[in-house]
């Protein structure tokens, strides 16, 4: 599908200043644990990832969320089972993660394989570690993958301190320099609440979206954990509590939980999918049974 007036400048790596390349090395550990998020220049992804975010920063800004919001949220792009969209992202490989370069299957099995040894009694954790990505079906439809995968961040405020490369991909965002968007607050209100946060367009909010609207049964903390794992400003780099309440900031405790085997079970060790998949289908006929709308 084909995008109105998004920017189709590229901003290639090489068009940076040395300096510019220097700074950006600070991401080579952008977690708490060595070995992963290594968004630097010395990472062999570095070009695929920098890229990938350069043209998220450009383009994702308030009237374009909105316009994401009217193509996606009418679930009028198919009706598959979950298994079904899992088959159809078999050969789907994030452009956005340092870590890996393998496809994105493997990554749901090692998440929900993690969570299921950590809460043995919460399955419905478990399905949602295996789900948690599947919005990135939005690639394979079409979109492109800075507006599919990622980290996010809210649109409509300040672009917070902490989102990666901030320091320069920003610079030919529409929503900088406007005065209604670029403040503390912006549109906001103090303490508003996530859900009253527009966030950047991606799989998170999809996903999100599409198990509310088929009435899912999974516990709003695995929902949530769904709809949040990729803002890593806030659940790791620490921004934008000034928006958040109490209850947020609880969530954020399980999205955190949630986080440590989203990202730190990455392995190349591949688990045996078809081993796997029998307990899976179990958790999605309890949970999220029958076609949903996408």
């Amino acid at each position: 599908m084909k995008v109105e007036g998004v920017k189709q400048q590229q901003h290639q790596q090489e068009n940076s200043t040395d300096q510019e390349k220097d700074e950006l090395y600070k991401y080579s550990n952008d977690c708490e644990k060595e070995g992963f998020r290594n968004f630097s220049p010395g990472n062999a992804l570095f070009d695929r990832v920098f890229n990938m975010y350069t043209m998220m920063h450009t383009n994702q800004c308030v009237e374009y969320v909105q316009k994401k919001h009217d193509e996606w949220l009418n679930f009028n792009h198919g009706e598959f089972t979950i298994m079904e969209v899992v088959e159809l992202l078999g050969g789907f490989v994030d452009e956005s993660d340092p870590d890996v370069d393998f496809p994105n299957v493997y990554h749901a099995y090692q998440t929900a394989e993690g969570l299921r040894k950590m809460f043995p009694d919460l399955d419905w954790l478990h399905l949602t570690g295996f789900i948690h990505d599947l919005g990135k079906v939005m690639s394979i439809w079409g979109e492109p993958q800075w507006s599919t995968v990622g980290d996010t961040f809210v649109v409509g405020c300040e672009f917070a301190p902490s989102i990666v490369y901030s320091e320069t991909t920003f610079k030919d965002n529409p929503d900088l320099n406007n005065s209604k968007y670029n403040t503390k607050y912006g549109i906001y209100e103090a303490n508003c609440g996530m859900n009253n946060l527009m966030m950047s367009w991606g799989h998170d909010e999809y996903m999100y979206q599409v198990l509310k609207n088929h009435g899912s049964t999974i516990p709003d903390i695995g929902l949530n954990c769904i709809r949040f794992h990729s803002f890593y400003p806030w659940h790791t780099g620490g921004d934008y509590d000034h928006l958040c309440t109490d209850v947020d900031r609880t969530m954020k405790d399980w999205v955190t939980k949630f986080n440590q085997h989203d990202l730190y079970t990455k392995s190349t060790v591949l688990p045996d999918p078809e081993k796997l998949k029998p307990y899976y289908e179990s958790l999605i006929a309890k949970y999220i049974p029958g076609k949903v709308k996408w």
